[in-house]
């Protein structure tokens, strides 16, 4: 029959329809952090037994969510930490490390180790595309990764204009933001995601003075 396992992470308190439906009837699921809600935590965790760690956006709510752990499935022991570069030294005896924070896809091999960072199913940001994974465990050990990528079915209205529309989606969304519309007719009006314009705001609105090019490096 075999293990399967869902690869989730950086789903800042949105679960998409699409990304559900791959997890129910996973045997367990692995989150990278930035769940960035405890609805968001307690719905992943009633699907189907859920590892996780804590990620920046996880604040007071998840402060007993640990901020890396050692997991052993079906024979695997994987290593989870959100942020690559606050990963522990030793890694004897791990056979795959399991990130997110980047929010951009990655499954290679360093020596006997495997690295996996699923990418982001949740807010999309710009033109980075909406990605997990599932793996499957085989009874003898051997297993199977494989990437979901999200972006080409997603609902219209949940993609992100091209490149060169966002220095005219943001000036916008701030336009619309001095003019006291409330985050949703924002939201609605640009055709973009409510969490990305609440995350353009959020840059906004916490560092005074930035320019279009300071709140671009900042979403990328």
């Amino acid at each position: 029959m075999g293990t399967v396992i869902a690869i989730i992470s950086d789903t800042h308190s949105l679960l998409r329809p699409e990304v559900k439906e791959l997890l129910i009837g996973c045997d367990y699921i692995l989150h990278g952090g930035d769940i960035a809600s405890k609805k968001t935590y307690d719905e992943i965790s009633s699907i189907a037994p859920t590892y996780f760690v804590r990620g920046n956006a996880d604040k007071e709510w998840a402060e007993d969510i640990p901020v890396d752990i050692d997991v052993e499935i079906a024979g695997i022991h994987f290593y989870m930490v959100h942020n690559i570069k606050h990963a522990r030294n030793d890694l004897t005896n791990v056979d795959i490390v399991l990130y997110g924070h980047s929010h951009k896809y990655e499954n290679k091999k360093v020596g006997d180790i495997t690295y996996l960072n699923p990418g982001s199913c949740g807010p999309r940001r710009f033109t980075q595309p909406v990605t997990m994974m599932l793996m499957n465990i085989a009874d003898d050990g051997s297993y199977t990764i494989e990437k979901k990528d999200l972006s080409p079915i997603l609902k219209r209205g949940t993609k992100c204009p091209p490149k060169k529309e966002l220095d005219v989606l943001i000036k916008s969304i701030i336009k619309d933001m001095n003019a006291n519309k409330p985050v949703d007719q924002i939201a609605e009006r640009n055709r973009v995601e409510k969490e990305l314009v609440e995350e353009i705001l959020q840059i906004y609105t916490t560092h005074p003075g930035i320019d279009l090019d300071g709140i671009l490096n900042r979403m990328k």
